[in-house]
């Protein structure tokens, strides 16, 4: 069975733990994570990359939150006077940008392991640096697009390798937004109560595609869906 999750934004690992032993989530399994693993809450995500790196059926594909980290790895670098004085207004906006979107307690993670374990630190920055921005798969005969914030700039004839990150990362679809006629999309990155509170906590599904970003970067909990026959299952309590 393959099952996706996404914006778990420093969800407590035993309780996704717990979430997946809900579902009969064994070894046998697969895990897709649709991005923003980290920021906002606990220990900022850190915990659970490291137990995703160690997964081998589980994968990430990259989250918006994940982007800004990357684009704030000037951080993660050897403090000399070169790096110093390329300390420019362009960088600090993009941590700006990073910090106002919850970066803090990532921040303060992977200060500790950088200075705990370099090695282990720097695997998970290159974790990172390989998520992939989109999945296409099939399922029990269903057709599947993976990506964390949808499809900007919809075309049915566009490639998927044609979208832009912004367009894959940023993107709020409109709740009368259609995709392919052949295959749905999933995607998280927006909150399904941002389309109305009668959807909080739960996934929404149109027809053509599924936002399973039930809210746990608002304190709240994530869910997992399993593909083919697109069961739900979510946090109890």
């Amino acid at each position: 069975m393959l099952y996706v999750t996404s914006d778990l934004h420093g969800y407590p690992l035993p309780r996704f733990l717990r979430l997946l032993d809900k579902a009969n989530f064994s070894a046998t399994d697969q895990l897709i994570v649709l991005g923003d693993v980290i920021d906002r809450y606990g220990d900022g995500g850190i915990m659970t990359l490291r137990w995703m790196m160690s997964q081998p059926n589980t994968w990430l594909l990259m989250g918006n939150h994940e982007a800004m980290l990357l684009s704030c790895s000037f951080l993660f670098d050897t403090i000399t006077d070169q790096s110093l004085a390329a300390m420019n207004n362009g960088k600090i906006e993009l941590l700006s940008a990073w910090m106002m979107n919850g970066a803090s307690p990532t921040l303060a993670s992977l200060r500790a392991l950088f200075h705990e374990d370099p090695e282990v630190a720097n695997a998970l920055i290159r974790y990172l640096r390989d998520a992939p921005l989109y999945q296409l798969l099939e399922v029990e005969g269903r057709r599947y697009v993976l990506t964390h914030a949808g499809l900007g700039g919809f075309s049915p004839k566009k490639l998927l390798s044609e979208y832009t990150a912004d367009e894959l990362l940023w993107h709020r679809p409109l709740p009368d937004e259609e995709y392919f006629s052949d295959a749905t999309v999933i995607f998280g990155h927006t909150s399904t109560d941002y389309y109305g509170h009668q959807y909080a906590n739960h996934l929404l599904r149109t027809p053509t595609w599924i936002d399973i970003d039930t809210g746990a970067g608002q304190g709240r909990h994530p869910m997992l869906l399993r593909l083919g026959d697109e069961a739900a299952f979510y946090v109890e309590g």
